[in-house]
């Protein structure tokens, strides 16, 4: 199993992706709803079942209740389990905005097990390697925001370019909307974290 779609229950995408490019999908209980509303069957659906009234009989289900972890956090294990390389998630920002952080948080956990893009109607965004290149972004709106510090930062193909800037969070010191000036971009820092958003 290389690439997976996972569905939390956050907001709503406007615009669902093409799920043939995937070769599962997984969503959390409270996302079975918005699922069934379009027509999308799931291949899994796991959580603690408490936003679920009725399972369908038809599709498979983990129940994990163990409440000292999130639904995100239990399916992240449970594709790490099944040797999962990647995974897309969708509706993981919006409505509640403590456990947009949270998924963040629990990306943050897991990065090094995982890759982990999050998407939404506006920007994917996920954190970055110490050294990596992103393609066909020219023009694109490009952010770098430290989680919550990261160390000697550069880039190549950015407007306002960055030469071993330190980005720390608590000191107001973060890369927020630069854009990119050439198809490919590279950035590379010393020590921290880093998510990196481009635009849609």
């Amino acid at each position: 199993m290389n690439k997976v779609a996972l569905f939390l229950n956050g907001e709503k995408p406007k615009n669902i992706p093409d799920l043939e490019n995937y070769d599962w999908i997984v969503c959390t209980d409270g996302a079975f709803h918005f699922l069934a509303e379009i027509q999308i069957i799931p291949d899994l659906i796991i959580g603690d079942f408490d936003s679920i009234d009725a399972l369908p009989r038809d599709i498979p289900h983990l129940h994990t209740p163990d409440q000292n972890f999130t639904d995100f956090e239990k399916a992240l294990i449970h594709l790490i389990e099944k040797g999962c390389s990647s995974v897309d998630v969708y509706a993981a920002n919006g409505l509640e905005q403590d456990h947009f952080l949270g998924n963040l948080t629990t990306a943050l956990k897991f990065k090094k097990q995982i890759k982990i893009v999050f998407f939404d109607d506006n920007q994917s965004y996920y954190f970055i390697k110490k050294q990596t290149s992103v393609h066909d972004v020219l023009d694109k709106t490009i952010s770098l925001f430290p989680f919550p510090k990261a160390s000697k930062v550069s880039s190549k193909g950015l407007l306002y370019p960055l030469n071993g800037t330190t980005l720390n969070m608590k000191k107001n010191k973060i890369g927020t909307r630069n854009k990119a000036t050439e198809p490919k971009i590279d950035i590379q820092f010393e020590k921290g974290n880093l998510l990196l958003f481009i635009e849609n």
